[in-house]
C-alpha cells in the first residue's frame, strides 16, 4: 500500500463530540508498505486518504503490528497511550490531497513544524474551514461555546482558567520544538510554521503557518503566511513580509539567503539572495523605484515588481527626494557575516 503520511494522535474532543485540536508526537511521511500493510486489517484500512479513530483494544493490536515490522518509536508511542482517556486517532493519506478531517489539517501542520515537509510542498486547501476556533487555555483546548461555563466551573472551584488565545491554531511549542532553535516568545509561532536549524525567533518576531525559514536566522520582524525565508537572512525589528493572506494576493513572497530587512522595513516582492532593504522602507511590487548605476546616475525608472528575485541590490529612500533608489549591494555578505556571528 502506497501512503504520503501517517500518523497516531491524541487529541481534544468538544462536548458536542467535534475535534478540537491533535498531537502527533511522531508522524512519519512515505512510511513504508510494510508498516501499513501490517496495521490496516487492525483498523480496517482499506486504502485512500483516511481519519480512524482508535480504541484501546486497536491501540493494544497496533503495538502488536508495529513491532512485527520493527516501527519501535510507533509502538513506544502505544504504550504511552495506554489506558489514556483521551480520544485517538489515526491518520493515514495515501496522497497528499486536499484534507477532508481536522485531524488530517493537524498532521500537514505538524509535519511543517517538525521539518518533515517544506513550505507550499503540501496541499493545505480549505484547511480553514476545518478548524475550529479554539479556546487554548491553561486546562487545554476547549471549544468556544464552552469556555464561559468551564470558567464559572473553575471559579466555583477556587480557580482561575486561564485564557492565552482564542484562535483556529495553538502555539508550535505545544506541538514540537524542531532541534537548534531558540523563541523567545513561544505564543509568536503557530503549528504550521517551519523554523530551520540555527533560527533565532526573539520576542517580537512571528512566524506564521506554511512560512518560516530554511536556516540560520535572526527574526525580529514578522514572517507572514506563506513567506519563507532563505538560509542567512535576517528580519530586523518590526519589520513586515506581506503574506498571501495580507494583501499579497497569489503572489508568493520569499527571502533569498543572505538578505537583510531592516528594522521597521517591508516587503512586498520576493527578493533574491544577498539583497538589503533599508530600515523603515517599506518596498510593495508596484512601487516605483529609480536603478543607479556605480556613479549613482539615474539608469531608469522601473515596478519594484520588475526586480523580483533579482540577488544582490541594495533599497533606500533618497533622503532628500524621497524616492526609492536601488543599485548593486556590496556589503551584503558582510552584514550579514557579523549579524551570524553569534547566533
Amino acid at each position: 500500500m502506497s501512503n504520503f503520511a501517517f500518523g497516531l494522535g491524541v487529541g481534544t474532543k468538544s462536548a458536542a463530540g467535534q475535534w478540537l485540536e491533535v498531537y502527533y508526537y511522531a508522524p512519519l511521511v512515505n512510511a513504508a508498505d510494510t508498516l501499513v500493510q501490517a496495521i490496516a486489517d487492525k483498523v480496517g484500512y482499506q486504502g485512500g486518504n483516511q481519519t480512524i479513530e482508535i480504541n484501546e483494544e486497536q491501540l493494544k493490536a497496533l503495538e502488536v503490528a508495529f513491532l512485527s515490522v520493527d516501527a519501535e518509536d510507533q509502538a513506544e508511542l502505544t504504550e504511552i497511550l495506554e489506558g489514556t482517556h483521551q480520544p485517538l486517532v489515526l491518520c493515514i493519506l495515501e496522497t497528499d490531497s486536499k484534507p477532508e478531517t481536522t485531524a488530517e489539517v493537524y498532521l500537514k501542520l505538524s509535519l511543517l513544524s517538525q521539518r518533515l515537509a517544506k513550505p507550499h510542498s503540501l496541499d493545505l486547501t480549505g484547511m480553514f474551514g476545518l478548524l475550529p476556533n479554539v479556546a487554548w487555555t491553561s486546562e487545554g483546548a476547549i471549544a468556544q461555546n464552552e469556555l464561559a461555563k468551564r470558567q464559572l466551573s473553575a471559579r466555583a472551584q477556587g480557580r482561575i482558567l486561564e485564557v492565552y488565545s482564542v484562535d483556529k491554531f495553538p502555539k508550535m511549542a505545544n506541538y514540537t520544538v524542531p532541534d537548534g532553535i531558540r523563541i523567545g516568545d513561544a505564543a509568536r509561532i503557530r503549528l504550521g510554521a517551519y523554523v530551520g536549524e540555527g533560527t533565532t525567533v526573539m520576542h517580537e518576531g512571528f512566524i506564521n503557518f506554511n512560512a518560516g525559514t530554511l536556516g540560520v536566522s535572526m527574526v525580529e520582524g514578522r514572517i507572514s503566511a506563506g513567506v519563507v525565508v532563505g538560509n542567512g537572512s535576517d528580519l530586523g525589528g518590526g519589520c513586515s513580509t506581506m503574506g498571501t493572506l495580507s494583501g499579497g494576493n497569489n503572489l508568493v513572497i520569499s527571502v533569498g539567503e543572505n538578505c537583510l530587512i531592516g528594522a521597521n522595513a517591508g516587503l512586498g516582492l520576493p527578493l533574491g539572495d544577498r539583497c538589503t532593504v533599508e530600515a523603515g522602507l517599506y518596498v510593495t511590487g508596484s512601487s516605483k523605484v529609480t536603478l543607479l548605476d556605480d556613479t549613482n546616475q539615474t539608469v531608469a525608472v522601473v515596478k519594484a515588481a520588475e526586480l523580483a528575485g533579482k540577488p544582490d541590490l541594495l533599497f533606500r529612500r533618497n533622503s532628500q527626494t524621497g524616492q526609492i533608489e536601488v543599485k548593486t549591494n556590496q556589503s551584503a555578505i558582510e552584514l550579514n557575516a557579523e549579524l551570524h556571528q553569534h547566533n
